[in-house]
This record gives C-alpha cells, sequence and structure tokens, in this order.
C-alpha cells in the first residue's frame, strides 16, 4: 500500500514539445495535477483511518502482537489528516489571495 501522494520529478522528452503546448492543455494538467493532489490526500486519510480502525479492532480482541502498532496507526492518521487541512487552508489562501487582485 504506496501513501506517497507527490508525484515524482520526470524527465521531458525534447525541447520542441514544450513549445507546441497550448495554454488550454496547461490549464487543463494543472487542474488536473491540483485536483489529484486532494484526491490523493483524502484517499490517504481514508486509508490510514481505515488501518487505524483495524489496528484497534486486533487490540481490542487480543489478536495483535505488537500493541506499539495502533499507536503508530493512530499518529500516521492524526498527520496524514493535519496534512489534508493544512492543504485546504493554504489552497484557500492562496484563492482569497487572488480574489483580492485587483485587474
Amino acid at each position: 500500500m504506496e501513501t506517497n501522494f507527490i508525484t515524482p520529478i520526470r524527465l521531458w522528452g525534447s525541447i520542441e514539445g514544450i513549445n507546441n503546448v497550448s495554454a488550454v492543455s496547461e490549464t487543463a494538467s494543472a487542474d488536473g495535477m491540483f485536483r489529484s493532489i486532494f484526491e490523493n490526500a483524502i484517499q490517504d486519510v481514508r486509508d490510514t483511518e481505515s488501518n487505524l480502525q483495524t489496528q484497534q479492532y486486533l487490540l481490542a480482541t487480543g489478536q495483535i502482537d505488537n500493541p506499539h502498532s495502533v499507536q503508530i496507526a493512530a499518529s500516521e492518521a492524526q498527520l496524514s489528516t493535519s496534512m489534508l487541512v493544512q492543504l485546504r487552508n493554504k489552497a484557500l489562501d492562496s484563492y482569497n489571495e487572488l480574489m483580492r487582485i485587483s485587474l
């Protein structure tokens, strides 16, 4: 289960391909990338919460070998939720700043 949502840097094929990109496709790809970051962050929160619930169930039923793994799962869930909230806050701050710009 991979929980990383940051896309690694990839090499471009050629310099010629850069000039052929239209502004519309740049906006669409940026929108898709922006959306995928939030979708991945939301999915990460869901995954870590599910893992935490599973770990808590195993601890409550006595089926767990390492009780400290529950605390680790709780920390991961809290961290992923905090990261999603910070992403939302930064997006709202950016939007509000753009709204303050007068043309």
